[in-house]
């Protein structure tokens, strides 16, 4: 026979994760100084001009 759980248990468990996980990716979005940010912005427009000048035309 299978295990018994708590159900109560097992969906704060599962909100309690999604929360760590979302504060997470707040902290890596909103912890930064404005100059991580501006660079971070910088280097994301680089590669995309680099992958934009690779491409082959049909």
């Amino acid at each position: 026979m299978g295990e018994v759980i708590n159900l109560n248990r097992a969906r704060k468990a599962r909100d309690k994760a999604e929360a760590k996980a979302n504060a997470a990716s707040n902290r890596a979005a909103h912890g930064r100084t404005k100059a991580e940010r501006k660079a971070a912005d910088v280097e994301r427009e680089r590669v995309e001009r680099l992958l934009d000048q690779s491409k082959r035309e049909d």
